[in-house]
């Protein structure tokens, strides 16, 4: 445990990795309790970070016979009100992901109820704490946190020793819910959950966090001072507490984030340009300009010792970040040489074919639009495949004007009118009395999808890439209407595999951004990587080089990026244009996501903010740049 974390946290370098950790415990735990004859009572929670661990319980129960027999669990929360049929309903959920699967016995299932009369919750939040005690006291409870650093439901100013009751959601709690609910005014304005005392009266706990987006309210829980802002930082006084997770969700932690402040390290590549550039921002310095001095004023006198003086270390990053720089990223032919131009060596494969996957019908222009322009400019055979259709981020009412459109332009032309008519009158119908969280008909997600369809197509073809080029996956994981997604099968990878095969592409370009809040990014990267080491053994594959693009959610930090595309104003301006073909995204997105900005003015943020941080390190000064990483062939790669 590093001195400055005052939770005991374990890393691991994959989510699932740490999902199978915790399943892998309770299984232990499970069993023993079973071997004494004895209950074993879980505390469970909600969302997707502990979907992995769930899907792991169900895979031990069915192939290796882990029974729940003797199970006795407690959920954390539940949405008021909330019918346990609907869609949003934590009930729904754990039916869904673990207890429809397993042999529990569904007598020993406790969740809050969000179907009571008001007058009734405080009554059943005692029961429910005396039902926690008659089961013998939660031995694990699973926990989530969330951006508020809230667990459970337990918003920012509970009390230590709050117990199980009905809570008001914070506004940035129901802004991150907004996505399940499709729009922030359908999601409850309240909660019944149990207390910060009730989690810490557990006997183990284990809280999960994973991705970047959780990086800052982890570090602050673990390594920050215990207050009632950041309820998860109670944790710090339980006796047999711990933080699971993976490297993204850590990387803020002191011990990932400056090592070298806690004892010697080792001083390989990627660690020194990350103490260099760290040393750099701290001191507001450029890197040519950091002394001897400043490394030993900052804990940084074992990097002098090990590796060279500071004008050796100093030269040796910023001619590596130099070098990451380029206006040709998919190679410089030789016929582009220019008088003075000093490059030793140019491409021998020039136009290359190019392959863009974009996770939604958006990410593409939004995360890396200026290379994508980019790229057609300089005469490559660029392509862009669209993993999912983007159905469900379409709002009702442009699928009404887009149907109404539909009808009256055939009604003019004299084209199948009657058939028209009756899919305008459906639509029409179906959406006005369509409920909050409701499945679209299949009508109307079909419209939905040719809605965001169209906007591709304008947006490519502002960028300079033909209709003929574009792909429409319609992955069949994404295809449930709903938020929550079918996990990935082998269908979603061979759909993938079929297209590289046919385009044999010398470069690949994936979105690599894992904060996305509803795990479509991750998913659709997953299925890049596994198609990818389906075909790594053709003849094609050897030459093709994989980069992963950010921007929709975050950005890559300058320590991690090995490709800086930098972009003028103008390219800046024509990357805007494209967003802006995206008009059901454009004003008000009904996914924002926690960031209140449109996605044209994150990603233009983003890129001006790496630019700015690109001169403040001393390198040329650029309007704005996008940064990729080189995905290096692991079999999971980031995930």
């Amino acid at each position: 445990m590093s001195p400055s974390e005052k939770i005991p946290c374990q890393v691991f370098r994959l989510a699932r990795e740490a999902s199978c950790h915790v399943a892998s415990q309770i299984a232990a735990l499970i069993r023993k309790r079973s071997d004494e004859n004895k209950a074993c009572v879980l505390g469970l929670a909600t969302g997707s970070t502990p979907v992995s661990v769930y899907k792991e319980l169900v895979r031990l129960h069915r192939d290796e016979g882990l029974s729940f027999k003797n199970v006795v669990t407690f959920n954390l929360d539940e949405y008021f009100p909330m019918q346990s049929n609907e869609l949003q309903s934590y009930v729904r959920f754990m039916n869904e992901h673990l207890f429809d699967h397993i042999d529990i016995d569904p007598a020993n299932v406790h969740i809050p109820d969000g179907t009571l009369a008001e007058a009734d919750v405080p009554a059943f939040c005692q029961r429910y704490e005396e039902q926690i005690v008659e089961a013998g006291g939660i031995d694990i409870q699973i926990l989530g946190i969330g951006r508020t650093g809230h667990i459970g439901f337990n918003e920012p100013g509970s009390g230590p020793n709050s117990r199980t009751r009905m809570i008001t959601l914070d506004r940035l709690t129901r802004n991150d819910a907004a996505s399940d609910f499709f729009g922030e005014e359908y999601v409850p304005r309240r909660a019944i959950t149990m207390g910060v005392g009730t989690i810490s009266d557990a006997t183990q706990i284990y809280l999960l966090a994973f991705g970047e987006g959780k990086a800052p309210v982890v570090a602050q829980s673990v390594e920050g001072p215990i207050t009632p802002n950041i309820p998860a930082t109670y944790l710090q006084e339980h006796p047999d507490a711990r933080f699971i997770l993976d490297e993204a969700a850590a990387e803020q932690l002191t011990r990932l984030r400056s090592p070298w402040v806690l004892g010697s390290v080792d001083w390989d590549d990627a660690t020194i340009r990350k103490a260099v550039i760290w040393l750099a921002t701290r001191l507001e310095k450029p890197i040519l300009k950091l002394t001897e001095e400043d490394y030993n004023e900052e804990s940084l006198q074992d990097l002098l010792a090990t590796v060279g003086s500071a004008y050796e270390i100093n030269l040796r990053v910023f001619r590596y970040l130099q070098s990451t720089i380029t206006g040709w990223p998919a190679g410089k032919p030789e016929k582009a040489r220019q008088p003075g131009d000093r490059r030793q060596s140019y491409d021998d494969v020039f136009p290359k074919r190019v392959l863009i996957f974009s996770p939604h019908p958006d990410d593409d222009v939004i995360s890396m639009g200026g290379t994508l322009i980019r790229l057609a400019d300089q005469g490559h055979e660029v392509h862009v495949a669209y993993q999912t259709s983007g159905n469900i981020a379409v709002f009702d009412d442009d699928a009404i004007r887009f149907a109404e459109f539909a009808a009256e332009f055939n009604r003019h032309f004299d084209i199948d009118a009657e058939r028209v008519d009756s899919l305008e009158k459906h639509v029409e119908q179906f959406l006005k009395h369509k409920v909050a969280g409701q499945v679209d008909s299949a009508e109307v997600q079909s419209i939905k999808g040719l809605i965001r369809r169209g906007e591709a197509r304008a947006a490519t073809r502002s960028s300079g890439v033909p209709a003929e080029r574009l792909h429409f996956l319609d992955m069949p994981f994404y295809e449930t209407g709903r938020v929550r997604k079918k996990p990935l099968s082998d269908e979603d990878i061979a759909i993938t595999v079929d297209l590289l095969e046919s385009i044999k592409p010398h470069q690949i370009y994936a979105a690599g951004d894992l904060s996305d809040p509803h795990g479509t990014h991750r998913t659709c990267l997953s299925a890049v990587f596994q198609a990818c080491n389906r075909v790594k053994d053709q003849d094609w594959y050897e030459r093709c080089v994989v980069w992963l693009y950010r921007g929709a959610w975050q950005e890559w930090n300058p320590h991690q990026i090995e490709m800086a595309v930098p972009l003028s104003p103008r390219e800046l301006m024509r990357k805007r244009t494209a967003v802006f073909k995206h008009q059901s995204q454009k004003d008000r997105a009904l996914f924002p996501g926690a960031d209140p900005r449109e996605f044209w003015q994150r990603a233009e943020d983003r890129n001006r903010a790496t630019a700015k941080f690109y001169d403040a390190l001393g390198l040329a000064e650029y309007e704005a740049i996008e940064g990729f990483v080189c995905w290096n062939g692991d079999a999971e790669g980031i995930l």
